[in-house]
């Protein structure tokens, strides 16, 4: 794997730089002993009955609506999260465990298929996998987790979890939950293990599938070594997702919604708004207002309600940011907005005059900074929208209706939301195109990733094999 091997999972303060809980990784005896344990429930678990698995997703909900002070108090100290993020992020999920407890027996019913000839019947089955293995990033640590077990538990997979190397503290109190909801024990594992063990993970013969969300990079690592085991993957990776401002007559709320899709999560979101692609008659007041909303926001302490913006997760990605928009300036981009770092924490940023030979338009930037560009016209707009490696996310701000559906029909991103943002919910199918990976989250494409679609024909009489069938 591409990034810095850990030695051991510790929780660090991005805020304050403190030290918290650490956990060491499992050795090689510790992690074959967790994995045997859960690939030998899967039959246990994959036919427990339907209602039984739905009703233990339903609890676990109620839990996380029940403990969810305590749980947003987790990721804020782990990962800088603003505190009411934090808990809207804990709702979030405990809306996606419902949504699967709710509508799990209805996606995964069997489906008629009408026979062409020769009678009887064909039906698709849905039938679990069996073990999947998911790894998961900070930015999202309970959100990326519900995504991926709400589904496949319901469905009847069992569940490996490998959290982020910063959040032990958050990855041990979900598995707590589902225990506490009434999980069996060894349906689902949180394993502490480090990047040199995801070849085994991968390669354990009982592990059916492998969900990962992370950076490209990683993704890729990720689909080689699942692909040697012709192995299903999911993944879920980068974006530097356009915002289009087209054809609308009162920027403010345009504006308003664009600093919001940018900051939320202290920039730190795989599909916020990161290219602000603008018409040529609306960018100096669109860029004015933007770049005066932007300098309004201070960063703050994430654990006080009035904090808009934190601290990035860690140190080094601060650094790492800080970099970037140095980088982007010295290649020919217009600094309009920013300032020194100050340890984790980075104020709001813009950057404009970004040229297709600039490192910039290719990059994400994973933090507060917008990247503003001039547009002649709808056709050059999408144009500049679509160059890029991601296609995760997109936005589009028009007044127009014509306008939003012909654009929206162009854009090369697996999302694409129309004057609004913060619009994601459990029933939306989460996912990209591209660099931004392949496969679906939640929804009810969400669930069918990680099955066996098996057909099932009952013919009316006893076949007679022919030529085309012998």
């Amino acid at each position: 794997m591409a990034t810095a091997e850990p030695t051991a999972f510790q929780t660090v303060n991005p805020a304050t730089g403190e030290a918290g809980t650490t956990r060491a990784r499992l050795t090689g005896t510790e992690l074959e002993a967790v994995l045997d344990a859960v690939t030998a429930s899967h039959t246990t678990w994959a036919t427990t009955p339907l209602a039984r698995r739905c009703e233990i997703l339903r609890r676990v909900a109620e839990l996380y609506r029940d403990r969810r002070e305590l749980l947003a108090g987790l990721v804020v100290t782990e990962v800088g999260k603003p505190v009411t993020q934090a808990l809207g992020e804990v709702d979030l999920c405990a809306d996606i465990y419902d949504y699967y407890a709710d509508n799990a027996p209805a996606l995964l019913a069997d489906r008629e298929i009408p026979v062409l000839s020769g009678g009887g019947r064909a039906l698709l089955r849905k039938n679990p996998l069996g073990t999947l293995l998911g790894i998961m990033p900070w930015n999202f640590p309970y959100y990326q987790i519900a995504r991926f077990a709400a589904p496949n538990l319901a469905a009847g997979n069992c569940l490996l979890l490998k959290p982020a190397p910063q959040c032990p503290d958050s990855a041990a109190a979900v598995e707590a939950l589902f225990i506490e909801a009434g999980l069996p024990t060894h349906t689902y594992a949180t394993v502490f293990a480090g990047h040199d063990q995801i070849e085994s993970l991968i390669a354990h013969p009982g592990v059916r599938g492998v969900s990962f969300t992370g950076s490209s990079r990683g993704g890729s690592a990720v689909a080689e070594l699942a692909g040697r085991r012709l192995k299903k993957v999911v993944l879920e990776l980068g974006g530097s997702d356009p915002f289009l401002v087209l054809d609308v007559g009162d920027l403010s709320p345009v504006v308003f919604a664009g600093v919001a899709a940018r900051l939320e999560n202290n920039g730190q979101s795989c599909n916020a708004a990161k290219r602000f692609i603008v018409l040529d008659h609306l960018y100096e007041e669109f860029l004015a207002k933007l770049t005066t909303a932007m300098a309004a926001i201070t960063p703050g302490d994430p654990r006080l309600y009035s904090t808009q913006l934190g601290p990035l997760s860690s140190l080094a990605a601060a650094h790492r940011l800080q970099e970037q928009i140095a980088v982007a300036v010295h290649d020919g981009a217009t600094l309009h907005l920013g300032g020194p770092r100050d340890g984790s924490f980075i104020p709001p940023t813009v950057l404009t005059d970004i040229t297709t030979h600039n490192r910039a338009h290719h990059e994400e930037f994973f933090g507060p900074v917008a990247l503003v560009y001039r547009a002649r016209d709808e056709e050059h707009a999408l144009s500049l929208a679509n160059d890029t490696p991601f296609g995760l996310g997109s936005y589009i701000f028009t007044d127009d209706p014509d306008q939003a559906r012909r654009t929206a029909d162009r854009l090369d991103a697996g999302m694409v939301f129309v004057n609004g943002v913060g619009l994601e919910g459990p029933e939306l199918p989460f996912g990209g195109t591209k660099n931004s990976g392949f496969g679906r989250e939640l929804g009810p494409l969400g669930i069918d990733e990680f099955v066996n679609v098996k057909v099932i024909r009952i013919a009316a009489a006893p076949a007679v094999p022919t030529a085309r069938n012998a």
